[in-house]
């Protein structure tokens, strides 16, 4: 859906905890965070806001986030 948010703890609720505790502990895993909602800002505005841009721009964000989302939940399972 155009517009929703995809932060972290929406995604995981389960790891919101551990989520608040690393990121405040975890310099990588802050900077991750840091990362992902700064995409997930950018995408959620290009969709709202109509912003004209490249469909491959957009999709490669997506992509960007997703990776990273992939890579926060990977540390959020394995520890």
């Amino acid at each position: 859906m155009l517009g929703e948010p995809h932060n972290i703890d929406h995604e995981f609720p389960e790891y919101h905890d551990k989520i608040e505790q690393f990121s405040d502990r975890d310099p990588e895993f802050a900077a991750l965070m840091k990362e992902h909602d700064r995409l997930d800002k950018e995408i959620r505005e290009l969709e709202l806001h109509d912003q004209p841009v490249a469909d491959t721009y957009l999709e490669d964000q997506k992509k960007k986030r997703a990776l990273l989302k992939d890579r926060i939940y990977e540390i959020l399972r394995h520890t």
